[in-house]
């Protein structure tokens, strides 16, 4: 599929398509949450997001910040080619777990330090996550872990047809 035509972004709003490849990373000055089973496992301003050309923002979090027994090993790793090698973690909260639905880079690439000692979480496994109080929407499939809100414009890789983007 080729690349799609970008939306334009309104006054306030950034697009996907501006974003840089290989990846940015850079802090936010925003609250985020996150609730399963109920439960916030974790609220926090410490936030960094990691922006690559056609996803929406993936959020990372320190993982000292989410509440206690909310983070568990997992089976599983992955490489990404600019992070390097991620390991899987299961959440808990409320009596409820969702296995190998965060990661986290123990050993960042070079440029990725400031993912160190931090958590990024699949939106769509969990009741709810908010940036700034806005509810996230997941990023389409299952796959890919970005975190739409109203001031991010696609269309989004992730969705059918995106592989080749």
């Amino acid at each position: 599929m080729p690349r799609p035509l970008p939306q334009t972004p309104a006054p306030g709003q950034e697009s996907v398509w501006d974003y840089p490849r290989p990846p940015r990373i850079e802090r936010v000055d925003a609250p985020v949450t996150i609730r399963l089973g109920g439960q916030l496992i974790v609220e926090t301003r410490d936030v960094v997001r990691v922006l690559e050309t056609s996803h929406p923002p993936v959020y990372y979090l320190p993982i000292t910040d989410f509440a206690p027994g909310a983070l568990a090993d997992a089976d599983g790793s992955s490489f990404c080619e600019f992070k390097g090698t991620a390991r899987y973690l299961d959440v808990r909260g409320g009596g409820e777990v969702r296995p190998a639905c965060a990661w986290n880079y123990p050993h960042p690439s070079p440029g990725f330090e400031l993912l160190d000692d931090r958590v990024a979480i699949y939106a769509h496994q969990m009741d709810e996550c908010t940036v700034d109080g806005e509810v996230v929407t997941p990023q389409p499939g299952n796959f890919y872990g970005g975190w739409i809100t109203s001031w991010v414009v696609g269309p989004f890789k992730g969705t059918p047809g995106s592989f080749g983007w």
